[in-house]
């Protein structure tokens, strides 16, 4: 056995090899001729998960943005791994958080955009990331946008709400229940809404007009920001919304305040626990629409709201990451810094995003962005630090998706995979530390097809289903259903200006044959 290198993290021993790994599963493993150096640490270490919602792989200073400029994630690529070719499991949010949790590719489950009142679309009695770490001694905590359903079927709002993150593996959760888009506008502590008076009780509809909120499409003159017909039904805070809501007034939430109270509960989580291994994954809001940020950075970007979004997200990870460092967390805590799909402009609501983005390009040449079959649909800014444990920094060109974080954490905190658990995840942890070492060769990418990464190839599947309505008016997205195959050589053409389908038939059979074993 021809061991190339030998890697001690938090317990956990990697024996990477030509061919041979330390684990038994070869096609969940990388493997490597570059030479590492031994890395040895008492201390297990704790995982932060920043997931940015919508932003685009051009959207950072540190990945060629000039309009603004985003200091503190630019930071932690300046002293971490920057990978310029790192995935979200999916081109929409849904299914690449359910990917990320899960270590399965979603359209195993139908894993979809959901409803704001959908019940959890992750199985609780099976295996999780955040189990998986309960398992292994460690704290776990969720502080965001959720987005993954909740509860069994119809939620009572006025009661304990579950399954949910609790019953996922989380031992603490702060939600918003959905999207900021949709209803309800509330926060979800652990089972319960926020501040909710019992003599006031919640009710949400996704079918029919309840209560006596003004609804979008009739009160404009309620409105901070004009929307499309899908997002004009209650109005809350002067934001027309996706489905109804009545009740529940003392527990609605303030748009511009969410930054504040998101990074208040990160940082208590950090705080609480400071005494022991912590798993905090923090989904942000921003920069989704609605896009209303706090009045510190209204106006600041010149880009209008989805600029000045960006602004307030790079501030949130810096009041996260001083947290770290002042709690004297940081040198042993491994953050990933990452985006759960590509970047779109106009999402439903009237706020100038396209109109004054100026000469920024959001995808950073990549063709397409959010529901995309294209690469801009996933290939997101990716950056990973670890003081303790990097081996090289800089930057990286290493093929990565989200799904492998939960196989790679599994080595990093030495614990073992349950029987079935991640089964469409590999460990890439060497990469994840080494700038030098590549990951993965082959690589799924979902949208509303699905497409094939093989080395440099892009396969895209012909698309046959159903366009939703309110897709077809998203050009940039509506242009990659296609109902042919569709094939790209990225070391010749990494923006896909040219299909070489009818070129290489042969290249067309073997990846579809290769995605349709995938699929079994």
């Amino acid at each position: 056995m021809n061991i190339k290198h030998i890697l001690l993290v938090g317990g956990a021993l990697i024996a990477s090899v030509m061919g041979l790994s330390s684990c038994s599963n070869p096609d969940r493993e990388i493997s490597t001729d570059t030479q590492m150096n031994d890395v040895i640490s008492d201390e297990r270490p704790n995982v932060v998960i920043f997931y940015v919602d919508d932003l685009g792989y051009g959207d950072l200073s540190s990945y060629g943005m000039t309009a603004i400029e985003t200091p503190n994630v630019d930071a932690l690529a300046a002293k971490g791994i920057k990978f310029t070719d790192a995935h979200s499991t999916a081109a929409t949010c849904t299914p690449s958080r359910y990917s990320m949790l899960t270590g399965q590719y979603a359209f195993r489950n139908n894993a979809a955009i959901l409803p704001g009142d959908a019940p959890l679309i992750i199985d609780h009695t099976k295996p999780t990331l955040p189990k998986m770490f309960q398992r292994a001694g460690y704290t776990t905590g969720v502080v965001g946008k959720w987005h993954l359903g909740l509860g069994d079927g119809f939620v009572d709002w006025n009661k304990d709400v579950k399954p949910g993150p609790i019953e996922l593996g989380f031992d603490y959760s702060f939600l918003m229940p959905a999207t900021g888009d949709r209803v309800p506008t509330v926060f979800l502590e652990n089972h319960n809404v926020v501040n909710l008076d019992p003599n006031d009780p919640i009710t949400v509809s996704y079918e029919k007009r309840i209560g006596q909120r003004p609804v979008g499409t009739e009160s404009p003159e309620t409105l901070k920001q004009t929307a499309d017909l899908q997002h004009s039904a209650t109005v809350v805070n002067g934001i027309s919304r996706i489905g109804w809501m009545a009740g529940g007034k003392s527990a609605e939430w303030v748009d511009e305040d969410i930054p504040l109270v998101f990074t208040d509960k990160a940082i208590s989580f950090i705080q609480e626990n400071k005494n022991q291994p912590f798993m905090l994954y923090f989904p942000f809001h921003d920069i989704h629409v609605p896009r209303v940020p706090n009045k510190m950075f209204a106006g600041k970007s010149g880009m209008g709201p989805r600029g000045d979004a960006i602004l307030q997200m790079d501030w949130m990870t810096g009041r996260i990451v001083d947290e770290l460092k002042k709690q004297g967390l940081y040198d042993n805590t491994l953050i990933v810094f990452s985006s759960d799909n590509g970047p779109v402009m106009d999402d439903g609501y009237n706020d100038q995003a396209e109109e004054l983005r100026g000469d920024h390009d959001p995808a950073g040449g990549f063709k397409g962005g959010k529901y995309s079959a294209y690469e801009a649909g996933t290939r997101v800014p990716m950056i990973v630090t670890y003081p303790n444990g990097l081996i090289q920094n800089g930057e990286s060109d290493a093929l990565l998706s989200h799904i492998d974080l939960y196989a790679s954490f599994a080595e990093l905190i030495g614990a073992t995979l349950e029987r079935g658990a991640a089964s469409d995840s590999v460990n890439v942890l060497p990469a994840l530390l080494d700038s030098r070492l590549s990951a993965r060769q082959e690589m799924l990418e979902e949208s509303f097809t699905l497409s094939l990464r093989s080395g440099d190839w892009k396969y895209i599947e012909p698309f046959n289903g159903q366009t939703p309505d309110w897709l077809v008016n998203k050009t940039a997205i509506a242009n990659g259903l296609q109902t042919s195959a569709q094939l790209f050589d990225l070391s010749q053409d990494k923006f896909e200006k040219n299909n070489v389908a009818e070129q290489h038939p042969e290249l067309v059979a073997k990846f579809q044959a290769r995605l349709n074993a995938i699929k079994k």
